[in-house]
């Protein structure tokens, strides 16, 4: 048992650092590549798992041979091209000046409900709205208003806005993030005083404390 539970954690551990080298873009948008290495990645570090009897380096070669593939391809697309375009493939044009373009509807064998439905995850429920819808290679749906349905910006309506910055938590479930303090060139005295004036005695009550470089606060407090 004690074998089993070891190997299990070896192998989780090689798959997180192998995850963690192929990229950030791995854990969302999965190129075909991407996809196979997952699946095949999960394929592999079974066996090991399942048969004790398997020796744990047949599994973890296998995972290492996957990373260096997965890491060649991701260069070479990078540097070619057309590499790129076979691989990746090339986005297309769903929607081309609010028109529905059926040949690559047929060629994406993308229906029109699957095409409605995307609309409606944002928030467009009039296809005339839409100028151009563009399907990546990911399978993502991009789309681009009509300028008369597209929502007005500040600088189309002549208005100066203040830039907040990027919020930052300094507090998370209770836990004061020194870090994040100090991004912010702010100190412990500091905090105890916001919190003080918001009638909280300690950070150990708050849940979620952010805050920003104009000094706009959000706060919860925990509950129970």
């Amino acid at each position: 048992m004690a074998i089993s539970i070891i190997r299990t954690i070896l192998l989780f551990a090689l798959i997180m650092v192998c995850t963690r080298i192929m990229g950030k873009r791995q854990l969302g948008e999965l190129e075909p590549s991407e996809l196979v290495v997952a699946i095949m990645l999960s394929d592999i570090a079974v066996h090991p798992l399942q048969d004790p009897g398997i020796p744990l380096l047949y599994g973890v070669v296998p995972v290492l041979t996957l990373l260096c593939c997965e890491i060649f391809v991701s260069y070479m697309v990078v540097k070619n091209i057309t590499l790129r375009a076979i691989i990746c493939g090339k986005p297309s044009i769903i929607i081309d000046g609010g028109k529905i373009n059926q040949k690559e509807m047929a060629k994406n064998r993308l229906t029109l409900d699957e095409l409605t439905v995307e609309l409606r995850k944002q928030n467009v429920t009039d296809i005339n709205m839409v100028k151009y819808a563009i399907l990546e290679s990911d399978g993502s749906l991009s789309i681009m208003l009509r300028a008369g349905d597209s929502p007005a910006t500040p600088n189309q309506m002549s208005l100066s806005v203040d830039d907040p910055g990027l919020p930052v938590m300094l507090i998370s479930d209770g836990r004061t993030l020194q870090n994040n303090l100090e991004y912010l060139n702010l100190n412990e005295a500091w905090l105890k005083n916001e919190l003080k004036k918001r009638n909280i005695s300690k950070p150990e009550d708050v849940y979620i404390f952010m805050t920003d470089s104009s000094g706009n606060i959000y706060f919860s407090l925990k509950e129970g």
